[in-house]
């Protein structure tokens, strides 16, 4: 976001209470299972989703709909379950996938956040595998080693794309 200020971010809308440091509305919308269930019946969200059978995320249909009618490029954070629903309602979307440079690095990544307890953490890395089995129908594969450098790759592309447009 700090190389291409032009970019909105969807804030996803979640059911699992807040991690330490996250704040509502800038990190996610929190809500409860029945707000989030009134959004699903009123077809708020572009794409949503069960994780991990614990919780469930998407993506609100309106502000997305809103920046993409005003002429800026739109950033979804998403699993490969998002991903692809959001292939099937937005075609035309350009689809990035963020490999971890190694399982043994997204182990450590996520031991360290110390959010979640060891079965949670083999939930996760399970699921992992086999979303990264899935990247080849990205349409782009962008290896998160540096961040910075990946970050300028994922700008790159975007930038690639609204010349190509």
């Amino acid at each position: 976001m700090e190389l291409r200020p032009d970019l909105y971010l969807s804030v996803s809308c979640t059911t699992r209470a807040p991690r330490p440091g996250e704040r509502d509305g800038r990190d996610y919308h929190f809500v409860s299972r029945g707000e989030f269930d009134t959004l699903v019946e009123d077809g708020a969200f572009l794409e949503w989703a069960e994780i991990y059978g614990d919780h469930r995320s998407g993506t609100l249909r309106a502000p997305v709909g809103e920046a993409l009618e005003a002429g800026r490029d739109v950033i979804l954070e998403l699993d490969v379950q998002g991903a692809a629903s959001i292939r099937r309602v937005m075609p035309d979307a350009v689809l990035i996938f963020l490999d971890p440079p190694s399982e043994e690095e997204l182990a450590r990544r996520l031991r360290a956040r110390r959010t979640e307890d060891e079965a949670a953490l083999a939930r996760r890395l399970s699921a992992a595998r086999e979303e990264i089995g899935q990247r080849s129908w990205f349409d782009h594969v962008v290896v998160n080693d540096d961040v910075d450098a990946a970050a300028a790759q994922v700008a790159a592309i975007i930038g690639e794309r609204r010349r190509g447009a």
